[in-house]
Protein backbone atom coordinates (compact mmCIF):
# COMPACT_ATOMS: atom_id res chain seq x y z
CA UNK A 1 0.00 0.00 0.00
CA UNK A 2 1.50 3.42 -0.94
CA UNK A 3 1.36 6.19 1.30
CA UNK A 4 -0.36 9.33 0.79
CA UNK A 5 2.09 12.21 0.85
CA UNK A 6 -0.54 14.10 0.11
CA UNK A 7 -1.51 15.15 3.63
CA UNK A 8 0.48 14.67 7.01
CA UNK A 9 -0.16 11.46 8.52
CA UNK A 10 -2.76 12.31 11.90
CA UNK A 11 -1.03 12.75 15.47
CA UNK A 12 -2.32 10.06 17.87
CA UNK A 13 -2.68 9.93 21.40
CA UNK A 14 0.59 10.23 23.21
CA UNK A 15 1.13 6.50 25.43
CA UNK A 16 1.23 6.83 29.27
CA UNK A 17 4.40 6.94 30.50
CA UNK A 18 5.35 3.92 32.96
CA UNK A 19 8.26 3.85 35.08
CA UNK A 20 9.26 1.31 36.98
CA UNK A 21 8.39 0.25 40.49
CA UNK A 22 10.81 2.21 43.24
CA UNK A 23 11.85 -0.30 46.16
CA UNK A 24 12.21 1.47 49.69
CA UNK A 25 15.08 -0.02 52.00
CA UNK A 26 16.55 1.26 55.62
CA UNK A 27 19.80 -0.21 57.05
CA UNK A 28 20.50 -0.89 60.37
CA UNK A 29 22.62 2.55 60.55
CA UNK A 30 19.54 4.51 59.51
CA UNK A 31 21.11 4.83 56.13
CA UNK A 32 17.93 5.10 53.31
CA UNK A 33 18.14 3.30 50.17
CA UNK A 34 16.02 3.48 47.01
CA UNK A 35 16.63 0.67 44.49
CA UNK A 36 15.38 0.78 40.63
CA UNK A 37 15.87 -1.91 38.54
CA UNK A 38 16.49 -0.69 34.83
CA UNK A 39 17.81 -3.35 33.08
CA UNK A 40 18.63 -1.56 29.22
CA UNK A 41 22.35 -1.60 29.67
CA UNK A 42 24.91 -3.48 32.00
CA UNK A 43 25.36 -0.15 33.80
CA UNK A 44 24.76 0.70 37.48
CA UNK A 45 24.55 4.06 38.95
CA UNK A 46 24.69 5.21 42.11
CA UNK A 47 23.84 8.27 44.01
CA UNK A 48 24.46 9.17 47.38
CA UNK A 49 22.36 12.62 48.60
CA UNK A 50 23.21 14.13 52.03
CA UNK A 51 20.99 16.76 53.61
CA UNK A 52 22.14 19.93 53.84
CA UNK A 53 24.09 21.17 51.02
CA UNK A 54 24.80 24.86 51.05
CA UNK A 55 21.90 26.05 53.49
CA UNK A 56 23.98 24.01 55.97
CA UNK A 57 27.03 26.85 55.49
CA UNK A 58 27.33 28.08 59.19
CA UNK A 59 27.32 32.05 58.94
CA UNK A 60 31.26 33.04 58.35
CA UNK A 61 31.92 29.78 56.41
CA UNK A 62 29.71 30.25 53.30
CA UNK A 63 31.17 27.31 51.59
CA UNK A 64 32.11 24.75 53.40
CA UNK A 65 29.47 22.51 52.28
CA UNK A 66 31.71 22.74 48.53
CA UNK A 67 34.98 22.50 49.75
CA UNK A 68 34.58 19.55 52.12
CA UNK A 69 32.65 17.88 49.00
CA UNK A 70 35.72 18.58 47.04
CA UNK A 71 37.87 16.80 49.24
CA UNK A 72 36.12 13.83 49.63
CA UNK A 73 37.88 12.56 45.95
CA UNK A 74 41.40 14.28 47.39
CA UNK A 75 42.40 10.40 48.33
CA UNK A 76 41.19 8.24 51.15
CA UNK A 77 43.08 5.99 53.61
CA UNK A 78 46.83 5.95 53.04
CA UNK A 79 45.56 6.75 48.97
CA UNK A 80 46.34 9.90 46.63
CA UNK A 81 44.13 11.86 44.66
CA UNK A 82 45.97 10.35 41.50
CA UNK A 83 45.28 7.09 42.88
CA UNK A 84 41.75 7.62 43.22
CA UNK A 85 41.71 8.77 39.51
CA UNK A 86 43.83 5.65 38.94
CA UNK A 87 41.24 3.05 40.47
CA UNK A 88 37.94 4.55 39.08
CA UNK A 89 39.75 4.64 35.52
CA UNK A 90 40.72 1.02 36.20
CA UNK A 91 37.06 0.22 36.37
CA UNK A 92 35.33 2.60 34.17
CA UNK A 93 33.56 4.99 36.95
CA UNK A 94 32.60 8.01 36.71
CA UNK A 95 32.63 10.13 39.34
CA UNK A 96 30.82 13.21 40.09
CA UNK A 97 29.81 15.44 43.22
CA UNK A 98 27.62 18.49 43.75
CA UNK A 99 26.19 20.56 46.09
CA UNK A 100 23.17 22.56 46.02
CA UNK A 101 20.75 24.67 47.88
CA UNK A 102 19.78 21.92 50.18
CA UNK A 103 21.76 18.89 49.24
CA UNK A 104 24.90 17.25 48.43
CA UNK A 105 25.16 15.15 45.63
CA UNK A 106 27.71 12.55 45.21
CA UNK A 107 27.88 9.51 42.21
CA UNK A 108 29.19 6.93 40.49
CA UNK A 109 28.21 5.13 37.73
CA UNK A 110 30.25 1.90 36.15
CA UNK A 111 29.66 -1.15 34.47
CA UNK A 112 27.38 -3.63 36.26
CA UNK A 113 30.44 -6.10 36.18
CA UNK A 114 32.24 -3.95 38.42
CA UNK A 115 29.08 -2.58 40.56
CA UNK A 116 30.91 -3.98 43.80
CA UNK A 117 34.46 -2.43 43.72
CA UNK A 118 32.52 1.19 42.21
CA UNK A 119 30.16 0.31 45.36
CA UNK A 120 33.38 0.21 47.67
CA UNK A 121 35.18 2.97 46.11
CA UNK A 122 32.17 5.02 46.47
CA UNK A 123 31.89 3.98 50.59
CA UNK A 124 35.40 4.84 51.07
CA UNK A 125 35.62 8.19 49.57
CA UNK A 126 32.36 9.38 51.12
CA UNK A 127 32.71 7.89 54.98
CA UNK A 128 37.03 7.97 54.92
CA UNK A 129 38.23 11.05 53.34
CA UNK A 130 42.20 11.07 53.96
CA UNK A 131 41.35 15.56 54.44
CA UNK A 132 45.12 16.26 54.06
CA UNK A 133 46.42 19.92 55.00
CA UNK A 134 48.48 19.48 51.44
CA UNK A 135 45.55 18.71 49.70
CA UNK A 136 43.09 21.70 51.41
CA UNK A 137 45.38 23.94 50.68
CA UNK A 138 45.97 23.54 47.23
CA UNK A 139 41.92 22.88 46.67
CA UNK A 140 41.38 25.77 48.59
CA UNK A 141 43.38 27.87 46.80
CA UNK A 142 41.86 26.62 43.32
CA UNK A 143 38.41 27.92 45.08
CA UNK A 144 39.93 31.43 45.48
CA UNK A 145 41.30 31.42 42.55
CA UNK A 146 38.04 30.69 40.73
CA UNK A 147 36.02 33.47 42.92
CA UNK A 148 38.54 36.27 41.68
CA UNK A 149 37.34 34.90 37.84
CA UNK A 150 34.45 35.56 38.87
CA UNK A 151 34.58 39.06 39.72
CA UNK A 152 35.41 39.57 35.72
CA UNK A 153 32.29 37.74 34.54
CA UNK A 154 29.18 39.88 34.58
CA UNK A 155 26.56 37.22 34.56
CA UNK A 156 28.02 35.57 38.08
CA UNK A 157 27.88 39.08 39.61
CA UNK A 158 24.72 39.44 39.12
CA UNK A 159 23.33 36.22 40.12
CA UNK A 160 25.31 36.75 43.29
CA UNK A 161 23.81 40.47 43.93
CA UNK A 162 20.29 38.81 42.97
CA UNK A 163 20.32 36.06 45.61
CA UNK A 164 21.57 38.45 48.11
CA UNK A 165 18.95 40.80 47.34
CA UNK A 166 16.29 37.78 47.62
CA UNK A 167 17.42 36.16 50.55
CA UNK A 168 19.34 38.59 52.77
CA UNK A 169 20.67 37.18 55.72
CA UNK A 170 19.56 33.61 55.18
CA UNK A 171 22.02 30.88 54.26
CA UNK A 172 19.90 30.47 50.74
CA UNK A 173 21.75 34.14 50.04
CA UNK A 174 24.91 32.94 49.39
CA UNK A 175 26.11 30.56 46.53
CA UNK A 176 27.52 27.36 46.95
CA UNK A 177 31.16 28.33 46.45
CA UNK A 178 30.74 31.09 48.94
CA UNK A 179 33.02 34.20 49.45
CA UNK A 180 36.71 35.01 49.11
CA UNK A 181 36.30 36.20 52.56
CA UNK A 182 34.74 33.03 54.22
CA UNK A 183 36.55 30.78 52.24
CA UNK A 184 40.17 32.53 53.32
CA UNK A 185 39.32 31.74 56.73
CA UNK A 186 38.25 28.11 56.60
CA UNK A 187 40.22 26.07 58.12
CA UNK A 188 41.17 22.07 57.18
CA UNK A 189 39.65 21.61 60.96
CA UNK A 190 36.16 23.11 59.84
CA UNK A 191 36.25 20.67 57.11
CA UNK A 192 36.75 17.79 59.64
CA UNK A 193 34.07 19.05 61.69
CA UNK A 194 31.85 19.62 58.73
CA UNK A 195 32.00 16.15 57.33
CA UNK A 196 31.93 13.94 60.52
CA UNK A 197 29.04 16.56 61.53
CA UNK A 198 27.14 16.23 58.20
CA UNK A 199 27.83 12.64 56.40
CA UNK A 200 25.80 10.76 58.75
CA UNK A 201 23.99 7.68 57.59
CA UNK A 202 21.02 8.65 59.03
CA UNK A 203 20.64 11.93 56.89
CA UNK A 204 21.86 9.92 53.69
CA UNK A 205 19.72 8.52 50.86
CA UNK A 206 21.66 6.24 48.13
CA UNK A 207 19.57 5.66 45.17
CA UNK A 208 20.98 2.90 42.60
CA UNK A 209 19.40 1.88 39.17
CA UNK A 210 21.13 -0.89 37.27
CA UNK A 211 20.38 -4.12 35.48
CA UNK A 212 20.12 -6.21 38.71
CA UNK A 213 17.14 -7.39 41.00
CA UNK A 214 16.10 -5.06 44.20
CA UNK A 215 17.66 -7.50 46.02
CA UNK A 216 20.84 -7.80 44.17
CA UNK A 217 20.77 -3.86 43.76
CA UNK A 218 20.23 -3.52 48.21
CA UNK A 219 23.11 -5.95 48.72
CA UNK A 220 25.64 -3.85 46.58
CA UNK A 221 24.76 -0.74 49.01
CA UNK A 222 24.73 -3.26 52.45
CA UNK A 223 28.10 -5.00 51.55
CA UNK A 224 29.76 -1.03 51.03
CA UNK A 225 27.83 0.67 53.13
CA UNK A 226 26.64 -1.16 56.25
CA UNK A 227 29.52 -0.50 58.44
CA UNK A 228 29.19 3.40 58.29
CA UNK A 229 28.34 4.49 62.02
CA UNK A 230 26.39 7.22 62.95
CA UNK A 231 26.95 9.87 65.50
CA UNK A 232 25.05 9.79 69.07
CA UNK A 233 24.18 13.60 68.32
CA UNK A 234 24.23 16.13 66.19
CA UNK A 235 26.88 18.88 67.02
CA UNK A 236 25.94 22.35 66.48
CA UNK A 237 22.80 23.68 64.80
CA UNK A 238 20.57 22.09 62.29
CA UNK A 239 20.66 23.45 58.75
CA UNK A 240 17.42 26.56 59.07
CA UNK A 241 14.08 25.85 58.73
CA UNK A 242 13.42 26.41 55.10
CA UNK A 243 9.71 27.26 55.12
CA UNK A 244 10.33 29.95 57.25
CA UNK A 245 10.75 32.22 54.50
CA UNK A 246 8.43 35.01 53.25
CA UNK A 247 8.06 37.00 50.20
CA UNK A 248 8.96 40.45 50.40
CA UNK A 249 5.92 42.98 49.33
CA UNK A 250 7.66 45.76 48.23
CA UNK A 251 9.58 45.76 45.09
CA UNK A 252 13.31 47.02 44.79
CA UNK A 253 15.93 47.96 42.35
CA UNK A 254 19.78 47.04 42.77
CA UNK A 255 22.32 48.86 40.65
CA UNK A 256 25.87 47.22 39.94
CA UNK A 257 27.84 49.55 38.41
CA UNK A 258 30.61 48.45 36.03
CA UNK A 259 32.04 51.64 33.79
CA UNK A 260 32.30 51.35 30.51
CA UNK A 261 29.83 48.05 30.11
CA UNK A 262 28.94 47.36 26.55
CA UNK A 263 25.87 45.13 27.73
CA UNK A 264 23.81 44.98 30.90
CA UNK A 265 22.98 41.47 32.87
CA UNK A 266 19.05 41.88 33.85
CA UNK A 267 17.73 39.38 37.10
CA UNK A 268 14.20 40.36 37.28
CA UNK A 269 12.17 38.48 39.45
CA UNK A 270 10.99 36.97 43.17
CA UNK A 271 10.55 34.76 45.02
CA UNK A 272 7.45 32.15 44.41
CA UNK A 273 7.10 29.15 45.11
CA UNK A 274 8.33 25.51 47.13
CA UNK A 275 9.09 22.45 45.25
CA UNK A 276 5.96 20.72 46.41
CA UNK A 277 3.44 23.20 45.90
CA UNK A 278 -0.13 21.65 44.17
CA UNK A 279 1.04 24.72 41.63
CA UNK A 280 4.30 23.15 39.97
CA UNK A 281 2.51 21.97 37.03
CA UNK A 282 0.99 25.29 36.03
CA UNK A 283 4.02 27.23 37.02
CA UNK A 284 5.73 25.04 34.64
CA UNK A 285 3.32 26.25 31.91
CA UNK A 286 3.41 29.72 32.93
CA UNK A 287 6.74 29.45 32.66
CA UNK A 288 6.97 27.51 29.23
CA UNK A 289 4.94 30.13 27.97
CA UNK A 290 7.19 33.10 29.36
CA UNK A 291 10.14 32.58 28.97
CA UNK A 292 11.08 28.70 28.84
CA UNK A 293 11.57 28.33 25.27
CA UNK A 294 13.00 29.69 22.67
CA UNK A 295 9.99 30.51 21.00
CA UNK A 296 8.19 32.02 24.50
CA UNK A 297 7.25 35.41 24.73
CA UNK A 298 9.89 37.48 26.62
CA UNK A 299 12.83 35.96 23.81
CA UNK A 300 10.34 37.13 20.96
CA UNK A 301 10.17 40.52 22.44
CA UNK A 302 13.87 41.27 23.34
CA UNK A 303 15.38 39.19 20.53
CA UNK A 304 13.08 39.05 17.48
CA UNK A 305 11.40 41.97 17.80
CA UNK A 306 13.20 44.88 19.36
CA UNK A 307 16.95 43.21 18.76
CA UNK A 308 17.83 43.94 22.13
CA UNK A 309 19.63 40.73 23.35
CA UNK A 310 20.61 37.70 21.66
CA UNK A 311 18.39 35.56 24.30
CA UNK A 312 16.60 35.88 27.40
CA UNK A 313 14.90 33.05 29.46
CA UNK A 314 12.95 32.38 32.96
CA UNK A 315 12.70 29.86 35.20
CA UNK A 316 12.71 28.91 38.51
CA UNK A 317 15.25 27.70 41.09
CA UNK A 318 13.70 25.42 42.89
CA UNK A 319 14.61 24.45 46.67
CA UNK A 320 12.59 22.77 49.25
CA UNK A 321 11.91 26.37 51.04
CA UNK A 322 10.61 29.05 49.05
CA UNK A 323 12.44 29.10 45.45
CA UNK A 324 13.02 32.12 43.25
CA UNK A 325 11.77 32.65 40.13
CA UNK A 326 13.52 34.84 37.66
CA UNK A 327 14.31 36.76 34.23
CA UNK A 328 17.19 36.61 33.01
CA UNK A 329 18.87 38.48 29.98
CA UNK A 330 22.20 40.39 28.75
CA UNK A 331 21.52 43.49 27.38
CA UNK A 332 22.90 46.27 25.29
CA UNK A 333 23.60 48.75 27.32
CA UNK A 334 21.81 51.73 25.99
CA UNK A 335 18.50 49.46 25.64
CA UNK A 336 18.50 48.42 29.36
CA UNK A 337 15.84 50.82 30.44
CA UNK A 338 13.73 49.49 27.33
CA UNK A 339 14.32 46.12 27.92
CA UNK A 340 13.84 46.53 32.02
CA UNK A 341 10.17 47.94 30.49
CA UNK A 342 9.45 45.43 27.93
CA UNK A 343 10.31 42.34 30.62
CA UNK A 344 7.99 44.03 33.48
CA UNK A 345 5.26 44.47 30.64
CA UNK A 346 4.95 40.80 29.53
CA UNK A 347 5.50 39.83 33.23
CA UNK A 348 2.56 42.07 34.19
CA UNK A 349 0.46 40.73 30.87
CA UNK A 350 0.47 37.35 31.59
CA UNK A 351 -1.17 37.79 34.76
CA UNK A 352 -4.63 39.15 32.51
CA UNK A 353 -4.07 41.80 29.99
CA UNK A 354 -2.44 39.21 28.04
CA UNK A 355 -3.17 35.69 28.86
CA UNK A 356 -1.96 32.55 27.19
CA UNK A 357 -3.26 31.77 24.18
CA UNK A 358 -4.72 28.27 23.02
CA UNK A 359 -1.36 28.29 20.44
CA UNK A 360 0.67 28.92 23.21
CA UNK A 361 -1.19 26.76 25.66
CA UNK A 362 -0.67 23.50 23.11
CA UNK A 363 3.17 24.97 22.49
CA UNK A 364 3.77 24.84 26.27
CA UNK A 365 2.41 21.31 26.96
CA UNK A 366 4.05 19.69 24.33
CA UNK A 367 7.97 21.52 25.24
CA UNK A 368 6.98 19.94 28.58
CA UNK A 369 5.37 16.59 27.93
CA UNK A 370 6.58 15.38 24.39
CA UNK A 371 10.03 15.08 25.42
CA UNK A 372 9.99 13.67 28.68
CA UNK A 373 10.34 9.74 28.37
CA UNK A 374 14.01 10.92 27.47
CA UNK A 375 15.17 12.05 30.62
CA UNK A 376 14.98 8.51 31.98
CA UNK A 377 16.96 6.72 29.36
CA UNK A 378 20.17 5.71 31.43
CA UNK A 379 20.80 4.20 34.78
CA UNK A 380 22.57 7.46 35.71
CA UNK A 381 19.22 9.49 34.90
CA UNK A 382 17.37 7.58 36.78
CA UNK A 383 19.34 7.13 39.87
CA UNK A 384 19.23 11.29 40.14
CA UNK A 385 15.57 11.49 39.04
CA UNK A 386 14.53 8.95 41.78
CA UNK A 387 16.79 10.71 44.21
CA UNK A 388 14.99 14.24 43.61
CA UNK A 389 11.72 12.68 44.94
CA UNK A 390 13.62 11.58 48.15
CA UNK A 391 15.16 15.09 48.03
CA UNK A 392 11.67 16.78 47.65
CA UNK A 393 9.46 14.55 49.63
CA UNK A 394 7.44 13.84 46.18
CA UNK A 395 5.18 10.32 45.97
CA UNK A 396 6.88 7.32 43.66
CA UNK A 397 3.99 7.84 41.75
CA UNK A 398 4.97 11.28 40.54
CA UNK A 399 6.47 10.40 37.08
CA UNK A 400 3.80 8.99 36.03
CA UNK A 401 1.43 11.36 36.91
CA UNK A 402 3.44 13.81 35.72
CA UNK A 403 2.37 14.05 31.60
CA UNK A 404 -1.23 14.45 32.93
CA UNK A 405 -1.31 17.03 35.67
CA UNK A 406 0.68 19.17 32.90
CA UNK A 407 -1.93 18.37 29.85
CA UNK A 408 -4.48 19.30 32.73
CA UNK A 409 -3.11 22.62 32.68
CA UNK A 410 -5.96 25.42 31.05
CA UNK A 411 -4.95 29.05 30.88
Amino acid sequence: MRADRSRLPEVGPDPAFRFPRIARHTLQNGLQVRTVEHPTVPVVSMVVQVDGGAVADPAGREGLAAITTDMLDEGTGTLSAIDVSEGLAGIGAQYDADVGADATHVSLTTLSRFADRGAEWLAQLLTQPSLRTTDFDRVRQMRLDRLRQMKDLPSAVAERAFIRLMYGEHPYGHLAIGNAEALGATTLEDVTGFHAVRFRPSCTTITVAGPQTHEGLLRLVTQAFSGWSDVDTLVGAPPPAVDALQPLGESRLMVVSREGAPQSELRIGHLSARRDSPDYPALLVMNAVMGGEFVSRLNLKLREEKGYTYGARSGFDWRRGIAPFALRASVHTAATADAISDCLAELDGIRGARPPSEHEMLLAKASLTRGYPRGFETAQQVARSVARLALYGLPDTYFEEFVPRVQAVDA
